[in-house]
């Protein structure tokens, strides 16, 4: 037996003695394993022979038995990595690390997203790691100083451009010199001069380049630091080799390639400088909904207004927000009324009516009135911080179509020093046996034209740019593989109430004069029934006037008997009216003709005599018709799913041109009917707001939560819509598509690039600096055509 190893793990789910005592005897039970479990601290002390059993296998029998594993996440910025090499080395070697569970880390964002358990590895062993392998990580930095280092990486690239541009030009003359047998003054000839210039910008502009070298083939790894270092060291030493030959040797004629090196060097500098200024761009989507926040709030302190800044409210503090200023934080309104614009929230373009006690959204405009409202949420809790950090987490997850990439810049610059030198000595011993300048220079050209740059940008930049663009829509993606699979979806479950529906009764039909809706509403105003309130909002709009009730009756299943004003008022059920003697059955082919149309009618009589009909249904959305449409032009199949019955139902499935109905459903047979559709092969996507939506949303390969419904739906969804317009829908699929398309398009050119490129650059037909500069600009391309979704029409 090797020498034992002791692990602290936290376990989760443990409720009594019972749980820890059946935790420690399975875990006892495992070869080479002891065990304690304490109950009081959730934690298991486990010394085990890492011969027979891993860390691994540890925290899932954990698992297996129902248990959890407590797991702590943070996130790095990562310095030093310049390809997809780079990014899935550091990747590969902490999936590797005892007590990590997940590491993503992303090449365009610099950073690093890490779940593990904290008895088993520290945040400091994993910086320690990072560093080991040659890169460098920090705490992750907030936005303004993240912002101020990225500003102070560009500023230095630019001047290390600068500088190598300046000493290049002299060298890039005497190309040209070569190519059209221009004659220059001979100092521009001088091996020695070109020596002088090519030397700062291989060893101190270029130095970048040997130390990632060094390092990263110091832990056996190789990236695209190890292409330039090789390529431009190669024709810097030949170059001066040849010079020296020169020495006590007037008469030789040296052939040198100082300008070869050092305009590498440049164009590669040049290509990272406009792959970094494109970068920026990608992240801009989330500094314009941190520009939405806030930056003062005006806080009632001993009854006096006092400005603060918004990060200094707290939670139950009273602000006045007055007209034309944005709500702080999140709240409620404790005193006055006025409306709202909540569109960069909601996306609803039409200013909220507030009155007390109604909930307000931070960073949410006040129009009209000056309201007191009262902090319930703030700093990250807020409605906007959530918003963001889900934009954040979905800029920096994987979408499945990158692993295809990651894989391949693991093993390529291996592959490529293979191939640079397989044309080395093809060129020296088969095409030009013993001339040693043209193998030199095929394999120069080879090891510079290929970088794993374009391939580790093809992916998240793409991902970046289309969650920040639905994000400023109104979309937001929970991680990359949701807006990977959305594209793939051919159903899409719509719930009716809520969704489909506005959900919330209104008053569609009113037959009767104004007399009959005053006692009408005045009759309703004592009833608690939502149709009750649907029918004195439909009166206070009219503006009539409502008055005392002198006795109020509800009737369960039949409708309400009130008297007013002396006059006796019926408001319900045909059996209601029947019971009292009243004559409706000139009124029948109407009731009917509400009820087949999906609408809840109610017979109003007075004083015995009937008085007329009212209408009341839960209304379609605006733009429901317009979003089904769209949908089924995208080669959707829509279903409506309900628990209504099924003649309401096809009601509203037939108002807005839904062929497919499940009617009569339970909250909980919802999940269940999801899945039946998923067993015939369908990729489905399910739409809900309700809490009894939620196990539904789940089970979905696509849960979409409408943004005004419940924080559990939100939670339990992969997509959310801010508000509640269903045209962001087919609009989440459209950039789905878009996003799909241009990875596609990125990794396509990516591959072709360094399939026809290496080839020809073997073959002797690409002079090295043509390579150098085909290499920088296929990231540049990379990231430019990924910014091209910023401009796509959904």
């Amino acid at each position: 037996m090797s020498e034992a190893k002791q692990i602290t793990v936290g376990v989760t789910g443990m409720t009594c003695a019972a749980c820890s005592s059946r935790v420690e005897k399975v875990l006892n039970k495992m070869d080479g394993v002891e065990a304690q479990v304490n109950l009081t601290t959730e934690k298991a002390s486990v010394n085990y022979d890492p011969e027979t059993t891993s860390v691994n296998d540890i925290t899932a029998k954990i698992e297996k038995i129902g248990y959890g594993v407590h797991l702590e996440k943070v996130e790095f910025d990562v310095t030093g990595m310049t390809c997809a090499a780079c990014s899935s080395r550091i990747e590969k070697v902490l999936n590797k690390q005892e007590g990590i569970k997940l590491a993503t880390v992303n090449l365009t964002t610099e950073s690093a997203s890490i779940e593990y358990n904290p008895g088993m590895i520290e945040e400091k062993d994993i910086v320690g790691k990072i560093q080991k392998l040659g890169y460098d990580a920090k705490e992750k930095a907030d936005k303004e100083e993240k912002k101020t280092q990225k500003e102070k990486q560009l500023k230095r690239m630019k001047t290390k451009l600068i500088v190598s541009a300046l000493l290049s030009i002299p060298l890039l003359v005497t190309m040209f010199d070569h190519l059209l047998g221009i004659n220059l003054p001979h100092l521009f000839m001088n091996p020695w001069f070109q020596f002088v210039l090519a030397t700062p910008i291989q060893f101190i502009i270029g130095w970048q380049f040997y130390v990632g070298a060094y390092k990263n083939l110091r832990n056996g790894g190789a990236n695209m630091d190890v292409l330039v270092a090789l390529g431009t060291s190669a024709a810097y030493f030949y170059s001066l080799f040849e010079a020296i030959m020169t020495i006590g040797n007037p008469g030789y004629m040296p052939h040198l390639y100082f300008e070869t090196s050092a305009i590498i060097i440049t164009l590669i500098l040049f290509g990272k400088y406009l792959e970094t200024s494109a970068k920026s761009r990608t992240t801009l989507a989330i500094s314009k909904l941190l520009n939405l926040q806030a930056k003062q709030a005006r806080v009632l302190r001993n009854g006096e207004e006092v400005m603060i800044p918004v990060e200094e409210v707290i939670v139950s503090d009273h602000m006045v927000v007055k007209p034309g200023e944005k709500i702080p934080v999140d709240g409620i309104v404790v005193k006055g009324r006025t409306s709202i614009d909540e569109s960069m929230i909601t996306g609803e373009s039409i200013p909220i009516e507030k009155d007390v006690k109604a909930s307000v959204i931070g960073s949410t405009i006040n129009k009209n009135g000056t309201i007191v409202m009262e902090a319930t949420k703030v700093g990250k809790d807020t409605a906007l911080a959530s918003i963001v950090k889900a934009v954040e987490d979905a800029q920096g997850s994987k979408a499945p179509i990158q692993r295809l990439a990651d894989v391949i810049s693991g093993y390529f610059v291996p592959i490529v020093v293979g191939i640079a030198v397989v044309t080395f000595i093809v060129w020296f011993t088969l095409v030009q046996p013993g001339n040693f300048e043209p193998a030199l220079v095929a394999s120069i050209a080879v090891l510079v034209i290929a970088c794993p740059c374009a391939l580790g940008l093809a992916t998240p930049t793409s991902i970046m740019v289309g969650t920040g663009k639905a994000a400023e829509t109104g979309i937001l993606f929970k991680g990359g593989e949701h807006l990977e699979l959305t594209h793939q979806l051919d159903s899409i479950i719509l719930d009716k109430t809520g969704t489909i529906t506005k959900g919330k009764p209104e008053v569609t039909n009113f037959t009767g004069d104004d007399e009959t809706l005053k006692l009408l509403a005045s009759a309703e105003k004592g009833s608690e029934h939502p149709l009750a309130d649907a029918i004195v909002a439909f009166a206070t709009e009219k503006e009539i006037e409502l008055i005392d009730v002198e006795d109020f009756n509800a009737i369960p299943g039949h409708g309400i008997k009130a008297v007013i004003s002396g006059e006796q008022v019926l408001v319900g059920t045909r059996k209601l009216m029947n019971e009292n003697n009243i004559e409706i059955s000139h009124a029948e082919e109407e009731l009917v003709d509400y009820e087949t149309n999906g609408k809840t009618a109610m017979l109003i009589a007075v004083n015995g005599e009937f008085r007329g009909i009212v209408a009341v249904a839960d209304t379609i959305k605006d733009t429901a018709v317009q979003a089904i449409e769209q949908l089924k032009e995208l080669g959707l199949d829509v279903i409506m799913l309900t628990g209504d019955n099924e003649r309401t139902a096809q009601a509203i499935a037939k108002q807005v041109g839904i062929d497919q109905v499940i009617a009569q459903v339970l909250p909980e047979e919802k999940a269940d009917k999801v899945k039946e559709i998923q067993l015939k092969g369908k990729k489905v996507a399910m739409v809900g707001d309700g809490v009894n939506d939620a196990p539904a949303l789940a089970i979905a390969d696509i849960g979409i939560a409408i943004g005004t419904g419940t924080e559990i739906a939100i939670e339990a969804a992969d997509v959310t819509i801010l508000g509640g317009e269903l045209l962001l829908i087919p609009k989440a699929i459209k950039l789905s598509k878009a996003t799909i398309k241009n990875i596609r398009q990125n990794l396509f050119w990516a591959f072709a690039y360094n399939s026809a490129g290496i080839p020809i650059a073997a073959i002797g037909l690409l002079a090295p600096w043509i390579a150098g500069a085909a290499m920088a600009f296929s990231s540049v391309s990379v990231v430019t055509n990924s910014l091209r979704l910023k401009r796509v029409k959904i």
